[in-house]
């Protein structure tokens, strides 16, 4: 078997515009006519390939770039989403019912927390929050109501790494889905390789790249995203949580260079990470031998990704670590901002911010302390310049 390469797998597809443009041309209508009653009613019923509908269903340009994403997951097919937020949801309802039981890892996105929390509880889904680091937990924490696995493949906040291969074996041997949201390594780590049934990314960060654009995508078999377009019990249909075409088209051109930023972002957050342990400041980045999945890391990773672009330190305290933030953005090293991905350094204080929604006691629990600073690590041409202007602020109110 070939090994499998997903930037070629990007680059290798074709889409010209229709007078001939390298890009393919924009599909900028809401609805799209029919030359016979007949095919509108076998469009409705899913039996019309090649015709579009309505762009909430789907689009030319919505497909583009869902062809691209699944031919870089190595799935068959995908669907874009209006979010991040609008794919996650989406999988989840479609999977699940009333009455059903989710096994999510402990350390997710806030804002998945708070869906799996406090929202799918109105519907009598029930979420166990588990330690996935942890596989006879995540097994033991199984029941007859279970429906699905869900993780990320490196965690938001604390980069703990799941073993995704172990994982896909647990799920089938239950008849569960695993479900892996890949916002954090795109290219680096490839689940559906690893026997993920369905990849989720929010395209808002690295693969989009430049801050503009809120979107998502599922990545899946055939079979599942039919199920999630169904015009009668769809939930990406009928929840609409659509990408507009303009996005799709924009995300799409920004994807062909995803694997040169996906490089430098990697580069510049390993020398990064092994300047501060250096230093003594308590630092997690898969890339350091220190990281406790490390080698897991390595055994599931493209080699020639690196270890991604985000890193942590902490300060000890949150005082500090908003000193230290904004003595950094007023010297031009990067943002005090949320998200990540971008080509200027972004940080931020999860336990304040992006992880809010997490109920401080539960914060404890998994180890996100006050002083936690995420790093998402830009595409610096002169990463040691940036190293040394760091060390000066850290100086300036003595973290070091």
């Amino acid at each position: 078997m070939k090994p499998f390469k997903p930037a070629n797998k990007i680059q290798d597809l074709q889409y010209f515009g229709e007078f001939g443009g390298v890009n393919p041309s924009i599909s900028d209508s809401s609805t799209y006519t029919f030359l016979s009653a007949k095919t509108m009613f076998d469009t409705f019923e899913g039996n019309a390939d090649g015709c579009y509908l309505y762009s909430r269903h789907s689009s030319p340009s919505n497909l583009y770039l869902g062809e691209a994403l699944a031919a870089m997951e190595g799935t068959e097919t995908a669907n874009v989403s209006a979010s991040g937020m609008g794919a996650i949801t989406a999988v989840l309802m479609q999977i699940c019912g009333s009455g059903d039981h989710i096994i999510s890892s402990r350390t997710i996105y806030g804002g998945t927390y708070a869906f799996l929390k406090n929202f799918l509880t109105k519907f009598e889904i029930k979420t166990s929050f588990i330690d996935f680091t942890d596989l006879e937990a995540v097994e033991a924490a199984i029941t007859n109501k279970t429906k699905v696995l869900y993780c990320e493949s490196v965690s938001n906040p604390l980069l703990e790494v799941s073993d995704i291969r172990e994982l896909s074996k647990i799920a089938k041997k239950h008849g569960l889905k695993l479900v892996v949201d890949n916002t954090f390594s795109p290219l680096s780590v490839s689940p559906a390789q690893l026997g993920a049934d369905v990849v989720i990314h929010s395209l808002t960060k690295f693969i989009n790249g430049s801050s503009d654009t809120v979107g998502g995508v599922v990545c899946g078999s055939q079979e599942f995203i039919n199920n999630l377009r169904n015009v009668n019990n769809g939930a990406s249909m009928l929840l609409g949580s659509t990408m507009d075409s303009l996005r799709a088209a924009s995300v799409l051109k920004n994807l062909r260079t995803l694997h040169i930023r996906i490089q430098q972002h990697s580069k510049n957050a390993l020398y990064l990470a092994e300047k501060f342990e250096a230093l003594g400041l308590k630092t997690v980045y898969p890339g350091l031998k220190s990281h406790v999945s490390h080698e897991l890391f390595k055994s599931m990773m493209h080699p020639e990704y690196g270890f991604g672009g985000m890193l942590t330190i902490d300060v000890k305290s949150l005082d500090k670590a908003n000193e230290l933030m904004e003595l950094m953005q007023n010297e031009n090293l990067g943002y005090l901002a949320v998200s990540l991905g971008f080509y200027k350094t972004l940080f931020s204080a999860p336990g304040t911010s992006t992880s809010s929604e997490i109920p401080l006691e539960e914060q404890k629990k998994m180890g996100l302390s006050d002083g936690l600073i995420r790093f998402s690590i830009g595409l610096d041409a002169d990463i040691e310049r940036t190293f040394q202007m760091m060390l000066s602020c850290m100086k300036r109110i003595k973290i070091l």
